[in-house]
Parts: C-alpha cells; sequence; structure tokens
C-alpha cells in the first residue's frame, strides 16, 4: 500500500480573542493574559487569535485598557508565534464605513505594533469592501488572509464559492478562510466545500467555525480530509457552546495520522489548566451563561449565530416580550430574504435580528425600522447576493436612490478632520484610530487614563513629601 504523504495540519488558537468573545463577552483582561504567554509560545500554533473582533470595543468601553497597548505586549511575549486579527473590511473594527485613509492607517498600525496575519471578512462578501484592507496588508508585508461569510441559501452554490474564492486569490490574498460564524457547515458539506475550493485556488485554506450546533469537530475531521490546512480551536475551559472545538481535542484526532500536528499535550495540559480557574470565575459570577455551553441545532434552522441568539433573548427581555421568542426566530429568515439573503455576521446579524424583533413586537412587519436596516437598503453596505425584495424597500426608504458603486467611493478622506477633533487627548499616533472607530467611548477612555495619571503622579508627590518633607 502506497505510503500517504505527510501534511501536518496548522492550528490557530482562538482563546485570546474568539473563544473569550464568544463565551465571556470578550472580558478577558490583558492581565489575565500576560502570564501564560510564555508557555503558549512554546507549543508551535500556526498563529494566535489575540486582537480585532470585538476586543477593541470591550478593551475600551468595559475593561479601561488601551487595546494597542495590549497588542504590543501581547507581541513582546509571543517571541516565536505569529499574532492574528480579526478586521471586518471596510468597516474595520467598527458597524460603519470607513474612509480608505482610515482604513489604510489602521492596517499600517496594526502590523506596526505586531499583527502578522489579518483575517479580512465582509458581512455581505462584497470583495469590494474587501479591496482596500488587502492592498494595504501586502504594502505592509502583513499576510491578508480573506474570509468568506458561510451561509446557505439558493445563491450560495459551490460555484458562487469557487468563483468568489477565484477573484480573492486574484486580489492578493495570502490564504483564504471560510468563516462559518453560525456552524452551519455539516460534515459531508465541507468535505464538498474543501474539494471545490482546492480546485478553484492554490493558497492555504483555513477554517473556521463554532461549535454552537454540535457538528464542529466532525466538520473540521471531513475538511482536513479534503485538503483544508488550518482549524481554528480554543484551549478546553473556553471551547465548545458558542465558541470552537477544543484544541487538546483535536490534537488528538490527528495524533498518528498523516495529519499529526506534532503539538504537545503535556503543554496543552498545563496551558488549559491555567485558563480553568479563570472558566470557574467566569461561570460563579455568571459572566459565562451555561445557556451559550449546550447544542443548539436550531442555529441550523434559522441560521442564527450563537451571539446572535443571545442578543435576541436579551432584547426580548428589555422589551417584556420574552414569549415572543419563537416568533422572532421563524421571522429572522423572512427578513434576510427580503434583505438579499445576507450571511448574517456582525453587522448584518445585527440589523436583520433586531429588525425581525420590531416586525414580531410592533405586530406590523416594517412599520417601525431601525436606521441601521435603512442603511442596508439603500446599499451603504455594499451589495447583497440577491436583490432586495421591492416593496420591502420601498416602504423602508421611500424613493431615496440606493447606492450601487462601493459605498466607501463616496467618503472623503477623514483621518486629518478626526486628528483635528481629538487633538486634545491624542498621546500616541494610534489615539486617533481609537476615536474614529469608538468617538465617545475613546473619549471616555481617554478622560479615564488621564484620571489615572493624575492620580499616580498624586500618590507619586505625596511620598516625596514624606521623604523630603519641605
Amino acid at each position: 500500500m502506497a505510503e500517504i504523504a505527510k501534511k501536518p495540519i496548522g492550528i490557530t488558537e482562538t482563546v485570546l480573542r474568539d473563544a473569550h468573545q464568544s463565551l465571556i463577552a470578550t472580558r478577558m483582561t490583558t492581565e489575565q493574559m500576560l502570564p501564560i504567554i510564555d508557555k503558549m509560545d512554546k507549543v508551535g500554533y500556526h498563529a494566535v487569535e489575540c486582537w480585532g473582533g470585538a476586543t477593541f470595543d470591550a478593551s475600551l468601553r468595559f475593561l479601561k485598557e488601551d487595546p494597542w497597548d495590549r497588542l504590543r505586549k501581547l507581541r513582546d511575549g509571543f517571541k516565536n508565534t505569529k499574532l492574528q486579527m480579526l478586521f471586518r473590511g471596510q468597516n474595520i473594527l467598527g458597524y460603519n464605513h470607513y474612509a480608505d485613509d482610515v482604513v489604510e492607517y489602521f492596517v499600517q498600525k496594526s502590523i506596526a505594533n505586531g499583527i502578522d496575519i489579518i483575517r479580512i471578512f465582509d458581512c455581505l462578501n462584497d470583495i469590494r469592501n474587501l479591496e482596500t484592507a488587502v492592498k494595504a496588508a501586502n504594502k505592509e508585508k502583513g499576510h491578508a488572509q480573506i474570509a468568506l461569510s458561510y451561509t446557505l441559501g439558493d445563491a450560495y452554490t459551490l460555484d458562487y464559492w469557487k468563483d468568489i474564492a477565484k477573484k480573492i486569490e486574484d486580489m492578493g490574498a495570502n490564504s483564504l478562510c471560510i468563516k462559518d460564524m453560525a456552524g452551519l457547515l455539516t460534515p459531508y458539506q465541507a468535505t464538498e466545500l474543501v474539494t471545490a475550493l482546492k480546485e478553484s485556488v492554490s493558497i492555504p485554506i483555513d477554517l473556521h467555525t463554532h461549535y454552537t450546533s454540535g457538528v464542529a469537530a466532525m466538520t473540521y475531521l471531513k475538511a482536513v480530509e479534503a485538503g483544508c490546512d488550518i482549524i481554528d480551536t480554543a484551549m478546553s475551559p473556553f471551547a465548545l457552546g458558542t465558541s470552537q472545538p477544543a484544541t487538546e481535542v483535536m490534537v488528538e484526532t490527528f495524533r498518528g495520522t498523516p495529519y499529526d500536528t506534532g503539538l504537545d499535550q503535556n503543554l496543552l495540559a498545563e496551558i488549559a489548566e491555567y485558563f480553568r480557574p479563570i472558566r470557574e470565575d467566569a461561570l460563579a459570577s455568571g459572566l459565562m451563561n451555561t445557556k451559550v455551553l449546550g447544542v443548539n441545532i436550531k442555529t441550523l434552522l434559522y441560521q442564527v449565530p450563537g451571539g446572535m441568539l443571545s442578543n435576541l433573548v436579551s432584547q426580548l427581555k428589555e422589551m417584556g416580550q420574552e414569549e415572543k421568542y419563537e416568533e422572532v426566530l421563524e421571522e429572522v429568515p423572512r427578513v434576510r430574504k427580503d434583505f438579499g439573503e445576507p450571511p448574517l455576521v456582525t453587522p448584518s446579524s445585527q440589523i436583520v435580528g433586531t429588525q425581525a424583533v420590531l416586525n414580531v413586537v410592533s405586530g406590523e412587519r416594517y412599520k417601525m425600522v431601525t436606521k441601521e436596516s435603512k442603511k442596508l437598503l439603500s446599499g451603504e453596505f455594499g451589495q447583497t447576493v440577491k436583490p432586495f425584495n421591492p416593496e420591502v424597500q420601498k416602504k423602508c426608504i421611500g424613493d431615496v436612490e440606493p447606492i450601487t458603486c462601493r459605498p466607501a467611493d463616496l467618503i472623503e478622506p477623514q483621518l486629518k478632520k478626526l486628528e483635528a477633533e481629538m487633538s486634545q487627548w491624542k498621546e500616541q499616533e494610534e489615539d486617533v484610530l481609537s476615536y474614529a472607530l469608538f468617538p465617545q467611548v475613546a473619549v471616555d477612555f481617554f478622560k479615564y487614563r488621564e484620571a489615572q495619571r493624575t492620580k499616580v503622579d498624586a500618590t507619586l508627590a505625596d511620598k516625596d513629601d514624606q521623604v523630603y518633607p519641605v
């Protein structure tokens, strides 16, 4: 029998970004991360995902930390491991489109502060919204990985995925990621999809999924057998549920096979032991809700990502309409269809979900319409794979002429104006980018930072007075 060529699978570790974003609302602090970095750096991961996504907003808003400072500290600690971030195309890490000069500057500063791999995606898979970020990453000698937001629907055929993957490779992507944010990709579909993509492109393929629907580990197995090069996993204390399959489990799955990762289970066990108390504390405080730890097969029925499910629950709770949860879940696919069948990922998931809630609670579809729904139906986020429902579009935006060009083409350069607006708070070049993405949240953080420094200065002056009395 002919020997199978050995092709170790790469592991991208998500415990420092997506895992805690999925399970504890992105509340892991830099202080909690730093003590384990030295051990994590010895593992031999393909990469460690540690920045981007919601980490930026959560650091400023809830943890009162500078996200740029976190990145620099992580870079100092990871001497031998590539660091990866998640980047929302023309939205960067925010919820609206930004001018090209802001996107370019953010990419430049991310790489300068320590990011090696930038995973870039667009919530509509409109590749026009990826071009600026990819060019900027290539210019800065970073690794541009383009992620396709995976979803289901009539338009999302194998030919669709093959065609868009080829365009992505031609655009200059260094690798391709299948970003299955809702855990919709089942094992045998993964075999078909990865096989088709391997026929279409020659760049490496990474698969990212979530355990929400319960099939993720099996999906990884079939994807790897079909030729997938890299999989995203999370250390076991922050795995499963709405997070990723466990790193140790997938390492063991491939041990002794042609795909053997070569990673040391003893070292991984030590790292898991470090994260276990953090998990226990999160469970005890209620920060980690047991609802997000189980299997939710409704994900496959309604295509709703785990984070979106918890969002819907809290929205209905605030309105005192929790009994309408099932109705809202049934309304989500209808709104999605009206809105051109976009993948449900930030920010399209929030837009579709909130609109579904309003449609059900108000008792009339599109009686109340959010400004984000109007933006989507006006083409401000880009082009959807299918046309909008014309009647719904008319009801929501009236006679507004929809945008058909790349939305960012209509945005004037913003950097100089932003710098002028926040100049009094600027202590480092990166501060303007924090302000660009989250103006009010950033200013609140800048005020907090200044107050902390004043407090420290006063304490030091106090000590000086005690040592050298006047």
